[in-house]
């Protein structure tokens, strides 16, 4: 399918434009739904490995001698405490303690940072931290990102490089630079959005074809492309959030799932005193919940307890997990968040005569061993 006017392409627009069915707009530039069969790619990802084009994600180099204390100025983890090459996931918040967006960061070395996200916003708070003499400058242009995910993604990268990708070569949350990666220079990280087993490639945008040519190659691994559509029932299976839908510029971070990021012990907190007001006082606490009722009543849908809104749904799927039950995410108030609680729904204004329940988080492999495997 043409990509749609007005979008960015990404380092593999052009090359499998004709395997997509339908474009999303990721921060500005195209990315695809899916490549012909979402339930194919979504059976791959959690049984063998899917490559994904991972490329769409700003990032923002922060370089300089107070990199990481503008860094840390910024963003909801402790940087500065942080060993070279770990991998930190938190949040930008505003003044008022509310979210602008959820964010990665990769401590490079003392004087370079690395930041994945989109939000303008969040250009803008990384900038208004960093003193003179510190740089923040977005590459996304010159570098591709390649993620494989899945059972047998660590069989897959292993073959295309010499670098150990093992448990203990590349921990959980950790990154590899200088290294080789199909023959070209590559930063690994390992980190996923989808609850599997999971690294991220970062090459060259020249070097981009050299990467899929040798993803791709591994015939034998049956290696699937996966989409949008694949990405969100993982991610709401694991539990993991989205601008726009879990959170907005009204909810804090200790509404979305995210409170969990806020470091209070680190010296410098933006936003520290709105930010400890909202951990005391936030009712609202995202949770999942299954229902029978079908996925398009689900999403969006009020919950309710004896006639008053507690609650309402951010986003839904068909859960394979769970039986293609429908599965979403939701902002629920205290006490009614709680594991096993009912909640009515509302959809559109009228009640069904369906329910949700509240289940642990994430509903898929709730101990997170196989990202950690």
């Amino acid at each position: 399918m043409p990509m749609p006017i007005g979008l960015e392409s990404s380092p593999t627009t052009a090359r499998f434009a004709d395997r997509v069915s339908e474009w999303e707009d990721s921060f500005g530039m195209a990315f695809a739904m899916d490549y012909g069969d979402p339930e194919a790619e979504y059976a791959a990802l959690r049984e063998n490995v899917v490559a994904l084009e991972w490329s769409t994600i700003r990032k923002w180099y922060i370089e300089g001698p107070d990199a990481v204390a503008a860094l840390d100025a910024a963003f909801s983890r402790n940087v500065a405490a942080a060993p070279v090459g770990r991998v930190l996931y938190g949040v930008v918040v505003d003044a008022d303690g509310l979210m602008i967006e959820d964010v990665t960061a990769v401590k490079l070395s003392d004087e370079q940072v690395l930041v994945f996200g989109g939000d303008p916003l969040t250009e803008a708070r990384l900038r208004s931290a960093a003193p003179a003499g510190t740089s923040v400058v977005d590459r996304r242009a010159e570098i591709a990102v390649a993620s494989l995910q899945g059972p047998r993604s660590r069989d897959l990268l292993q073959r295309l490089t010499s670098a150990d990708v093992s448990g203990s070569g590349l921990p959980y949350y950790e990154t590899l630079t200088g290294v080789e990666v199909a023959g070209v220079p590559a930063t690994l990280l390992r980190l996923g959005f989808t609850a599997e087993l999971g690294f991220e490639i970062m090459v060259a945008r020249e070097n981009a074809d050299a990467l899929w040519d040798a993803i791709l190659g591994q015939q034998d691994l049956d290696v699937v492309m996966m989409g949008m559509t694949g990405i969100l029932v993982a991610r709401i299976e694991a539990g993991m959030v989205i601008g726009g839908l879990e959170y907005d510029r009204t909810v804090s971070p200790f509404e979305c799932g995210l409170g969990w990021t806020v470091d209070f012990g680190k010296e410098e907190l933006w936003a520290r005193t709105p930010l400890a007001e909202a951990k005391a006082n936030s009712s609202r606490r995202l949770v999942s919940i299954v229902s029978e009722a079908p996925v398009a009543q689900l999403d969006g849908a009020a919950l309710v307890v004896d006639g008053a809104e507690v609650g309402r749904v951010t986003a839904a799927t068909a859960s394979p997990a769970l039986g293609g039950r429908s599965l979403g995410l939701a902002r629920v108030e205290r006490p009614f968040n709680a594991i096993g609680t009912r909640l009515s729904i509302v959809s559109d204004g009228a009640a069904t005569s369906d329910d949700a329940e509240v289940l642990r988080t994430p509903v898929y492999d709730p101990e997170r061993s196989r990202v950690k495997a």
